[in-house]
């Protein structure tokens, strides 16, 4: 067998990993877009060469709203893949309490983990009372609007490089027949595109107060009316964005047809995909550039129990290789997202992920809500987002009622 070469192969875990046969695991995801094709290929090769085991595909298309409750009930029946992501935080809490997760402890201990994986909380995301049940594979931040150079200059106008400069062109760009917004229309974009707006709206004491605190009189208060008076214009903006997937909105800005879109740094592999530059074809305004600031929020993968002595080998030794630092690097740099290691050379990293590396790196993060909120929580909240998005009569005051209410009962 071949063995994983990364600074501390040869330890105790991927050693006796070598002493069994080769494995099929089956590997369930949510990445089906163009960028994410390209990235998750990037384990699969890895795997697939690097120890004598293979990686069967179990891509379930339509994003993590669709998959996660096909992945848990397949999970929950009785019926489990062998790794799947998700995203690390609090997602997996009852896989782990009723115990069909594999302890990956010993790999994290063997692989040093708790040295390498930046920031912390990452790792922590992935710990129940000190036992690590998930491998944290990059760094994901929703903190980002996403800006078409055709689009506003077939408006003629700048592109902008702020959220209040981009709100003054958006007329401009409907005078020129574009949609000033991209957006689908799963619950899950007008989520993270509201929680954008709050960051760069509201503030960072603001978000914290409501989303790490659950502080219900910031959330229906003068601050956050702010926040809903901007999504209402933003709703407006959006308003002929007729598409469902978060990679079709990205296309239309990516053709042009749109002025822009807020959506996560995986944006950036739909740009790559397109051969597009940044800079030159498109901007990135971290914090809708107003507040310079990322969210670390992300991927992981999780391994279902197995009652084999030799799958659960093989689970690890993947576990293992997905932090490995070559592995990071080529997944990475097509999935758009940033390393969890702080290791490793990126020098490839186009301006967009530069801009996020030097965010990370001057500390100006935030947890994202995926750890922050449950899972029972952040769908109340996406289901209020969903009505208040779509129903141009649902006013921000009472769409901000409900929100507040939501925060008073999260937990």
């Amino acid at each position: 067998m071949k063995f994983i070469r990364n600074a501390l192969a040869g330890t105790t875990a991927l050693c006796a990993a070598t002493a069994v046969s080769a494995a099929d695991l089956e590997v369930t995801h949510w990445w089906t877009s163009g960028g994410e094709a390209a990235a998750v290929a990037e384990f699969a090769k890895a795997f697939n060469d690097k120890t004598d085991h293979n990686w069967v595909d179990g891509a379930i298309a339509g994003s993590g709203g669709t998959a996660r409750p096909i992945i848990i009930s397949r999970i929950l029946g009785g019926d489990p893949m062998h790794a799947t992501q998700l995203n690390h935080g609090r997602q997996a809490e009852e896989l782990i309490e009723a115990g069909l997760l594999l302890d990956l402890t010993d790999v994290a201990e063997a692989e040093g983990w708790a040295d390498i994986v930046n920031p912390p909380s990452l790792l922590e995301s992935c710990t129940v009372d000190g036992r690590v049940y998930c491998a944290p594979v990059n760094i994901h931040s929703w903190q980002w609007i996403w800006l078409s150079h055709k689009a506003f200059s077939d408006a003629g106008v700048d592109v902008p490089t702020s959220w209040d400069e981009y709100v003054a062109a958006a007329p401009a760009l409907e005078s020129a027949g574009k949609i000033p917004l991209a957006m689908g229309q799963q619950p899950w974009q007008s989520n993270g595109a509201f929680g954008v707006m709050a960051i760069a709206i509201a503030g960072i004491d603001a978000w914290s107060e409501v989303n790490i605190n659950k502080n219900a009189d910031v959330a229906g208060g003068e601050t956050y009316a702010k926040v809903f008076e901007a999504a209402a214009n933003a709703r407006s903006f959006a308003a002929n964005s007729n598409v469902q997937d978060w990679n079709q909105a990205t296309n239309l800005v990516i053709t042009g047809q749109a002025g822009a879109q807020i959506m996560g740094d995986w944006a950036q592999g739909e740009f790559a995909v397109a051969e597009q530059t940044a800079g030159e074809d498109y901007t990135c305004l971290p914090g809708l550039g107003v507040n310079e600031i990322i969210s670390t929020g992300g991927d992981a993968f999780y391994f279902p129990k197995q009652d084999d002595a030799g799958i659960e080998a093989a689970q690890k030794e993947m576990a293992a290789l997905l932090l490995s630092p070559e592995v990071q690097v080529n997944f990475n740099l097509k999935k758009g997202s940033l390393p969890v290691r702080g290791d490793v050379d990126l020098t490839a990293a186009n301006d967009c992920m530069k801009k996020g590396l030097e965010i990370l790196a001057s500390g100006a993060i935030l947890p994202d809500g995926n750890q922050t909120f449950s899972p029972d929580t952040t769908g109340q909240i996406e289901d209020l987002m969903v009505e208040f998005w779509n129903d141009p009569s649902y006013s921000a005051a009472d769409a901000q009622a409900r929100y507040a209410e939501i925060i008073a009962d999260a937990d």
